[in-house]
């Protein structure tokens, strides 16, 4: 729903000059120039300090690391109804003297000999069809994008639905932190979106999604997710469906990024690569590739040089793995590991990731700040799923090993295996395990985001 912004993705956002400069205390500068408009001000945004974790009764509380020396902002989120922050951002962009913007539906992309040249679209003004034409065309129209299908070949994976409603006049117990439940089959999900109104989601099987036209949804909520909730979230949780809430149902998709071979044109966010949306990464990713777009094409003197441009789209591919990769990942491992299974050793896995968050020291605080976007390097991130990983076959294998349970740990290590082995195949093994490798174009570009940041900070 794009309705959660992580501390990375803020940062992301201050350093696109669009959010005021909100420094971690122990860095004395300033992020980004003077900021018009503060595009998370005035709509209501809630602050997010952390995460709150349940299972079995049992509760965890995840602060997002205070004590982060690489990251040099505010560590906290923020959720917001997305549709606020769309309306700020235009507002930001129409604001600058060199932009135009008009509002209009794109029916199609011009192309000429491999080279797209621009867009026919409806003006929502003049309700008539129109040519627009530029030398780079970016094409970000979302999950649902019908613009993707005649650039790439990727292929997106629906995995679960998400049916999600919104409790008005409602105020969570722990309202700075976003509640996980670990219930059965599937999580639950509940946030305050703005000072009055809770964000409640439920993932469900996609060969079980219940129909809301004719109130089965709301049954299944009410009698076999709402026991699940802690009985310090269910009133709420309860509440909005008894107020008839309006209800929406969307899939969970997965796309590996994959660049389009035509010129002129370039694909960002969910059209361009997508991620189970359970942590929330979407437009942290998004905003970290217009950052490095911005300082790539900066520097052309003209754009209409589609095969400068088109080298510059293929470094830019190479330079966004460290946070794309990261987060990939750990959505793909979060969605499979809190799945509950009658398999033991899959249970066994659910039950050790609970654990691992949970267990405090850098545990908790290198986990949370993956999630956070506030440490995007995979192979720190291959270091902790490690460590979930022989958390989880202690379980196994306690109190003594027998043959099922040693059978059992190494079931659970080979689907490890798998899905990093996966994982590394797609998004490319130098970038995920090695991304200092890459060409000295890379390393001047990263030492002069470095630069720009502060002398003293790599991030």
């Amino acid at each position: 729903m794009g309705e959660v912004m992580q501390p990375g993705g803020r940062f992301m956002l201050a350093k696109l000059g669009l959010q005021a400069n909100r420094p971690h205390s122990q860095y004395e500068y300033f992020v980004c120039d003077i900021v018009r408009i503060d595009c998370l001000e005035s709509i209501d945004a809630q602050k997010l300090t952390g995460l709150a974790v349940y299972k079995d009764g049992k509760e965890g509380v995840l602060p997002f690391p205070v004590e982060n020396n690489t990251f040099p902002y505010e560590p906290s989120a923020r959720s917001f109804h997305n549709g606020r922050l769309v309306q700020r951002l235009r507002q930001r962009a129409s604001s600058l003297p060199n932009v135009h913007m008009e509002e209009g539906t794109v029916k199609s992309l011009i192309e000429e000999k491999g080279v797209i040249k621009g867009v026919i679209y409806k003006n929502t003004a003049a309700c008539q069809e129109t040519t627009a034409f530029a030398p780079l065309t970016v094409v970000c129209d979302g999950c649902y994008s019908n613009l993707r299908r005649s650039l790439v070949d990727s292929i997106e994976e629906v995995h679960t639905y998400m049916v999600g409603y919104i409790a008005r006049n409602s105020q969570l117990y722990d309202p700075k932190s976003l509640h996980l439940i670990l219930s059965r089959p599937m999580v639950c999900i509940m946030y305050q979106i703005s000072s009055d109104e809770v964000r409640c989601i439920a993932e469900i099987p996609a060969d079980s999604v219940p129909s809301i036209a004719n109130g089965e949804m709301s049954t299944f909520l009410k009698e076999s997710m709402a026991p699940q909730i802690p009985i310090q979230l269910r009133e709420i949780f309860i509440k909005g469906i008894n107020d008839g809430a309006s209800m929406k149902v969307v899939p969970t998709k997965s796309m590996s990024a994959t660049l389009s071979e035509k010129k002129g044109v370039i694909v960002l966010g969910d059209a361009f690569n997508m991620r189970h949306p359970l942590i929330a990464s979407g437009m942290m990713v998004v905003l970290s590739d217009v950052l490095i777009l911005r300082h790539l094409l900066k520097p052309l003197e003209n754009l209409a040089n589609v095969t400068q441009v088109s080298q510059v789209i293929k470094n830019f591919n190479d330079i966004r793995k460290p946070m794309s990769a990261t987060v990939n990942t750990l959505g793909e491992a979060f969605s499979q590991v809190l799945v509950a299974s009658k398999d033991e050793a899959k249970e066994a896995m659910r039950q050790g990731c609970y654990d691992y968050l949970c267990s405090e020291g850098f545990r908790t605080s290198g986990l949370m700040a993956l999630l956070g976007g506030m440490n995007p390097r995979p192979l720190s991130l291959v270091l902790h799923i490690f460590g979930i990983t022989f958390t989880s076959i202690g379980h196994l294998l306690s109190p003594f090993p027998t043959p099922l349970r040693i059978w059992h740990s190494l079931r659970l290590f080979v689907s490890t295996m798998k899905m990093l082995g996966h994982h590394i195949k797609v998004e490319g093994a130098r970038q995920m395990i090695y991304p200092e490798s890459t060409p000295m174009y890379h390393r001047r570009y990263m030492a002069a985001t470095a630069l720009q940041l502060n002398d003293d900070v790599s991030y």
